[in-house]
């Protein structure tokens, strides 16, 4: 969604119990779903542990279902996203993408605006939830450094892209949400 600013820094949650959950997947499950890396070539260096899901097929009629990262991480990152919803969206909407996304060491997102009709509607939220200091999200030309413990919603429709020079893997939780007004 193009929020009017490149991105909104949404505060400081207690994202322990998430991220604990997170970084307690097995190689495999990370393994397990590839079909963002196939389907989106900026996303081929990247791992994703999805929730929900949605490819948006027949927007605004779309189906959101949810994936194998339902049953190990829903516990912990449903209270999460709806304490961040609460503080900062309107009520009723609905959240159509969820999961953790891992950019590898050394791994690049290319500079991409997402597309479909979905994410001109919906708030791209990210969770840092492992990162390292050689890590750059830039959008529109700009470097940004994601501190875990904080969200942020980002401009999706401004170009982005994930840079990761270090020598560990990166870490996000990313949600889609859908206000009322706006589809749902």
């Amino acid at each position: 969604m193009d929020i009017g600013v490149a991105i909104k820094d949404l505060g400081t949650y207690d994202i322990a119990p998430l991220k604990d959950a997170i970084l307690q997947l097995s190689e495999e499950s990370w393994q397990h779903n590839t079909f963002r890396q196939l389907e989106y070539e900026v996303h081929q260096q990247t791992q994703s542990m999805v929730m929900i899901f949605t490819d948006g097929s027949g927007w605004p009629d779309i189906e959101v279902t949810r994936e194998p990262g339902w049953e190990l991480l829903s516990d912990v990152a449903v209270p999460l996203m709806d304490e961040i919803l609460k503080d900062h969206y309107p009520p009723g909407g609905r959240i159509i993408r969820a999961m953790a996304a891992r950019l590898q060491a050394g791994g690049v997102i290319m500079p991409h605006r997402d597309q479909h009709p979905s994410f001109h509607h919906g708030h791209r939220i990210h969770i840092p939830i492992y990162t390292n200091s050689r890590v750059r999200f830039m959008i529109a030309g700009r470097p940004y450094r994601f501190e875990v413990g904080r969200v942020y919603e980002i401009n999706n429709q401004q170009q982005h892209s994930v840079m990761n020079k270090g020598s560990e893997g990166r870490i996000n939780f990313i949600f889609d949400y859908v206000p009322p007004s706006d589809g749902s």
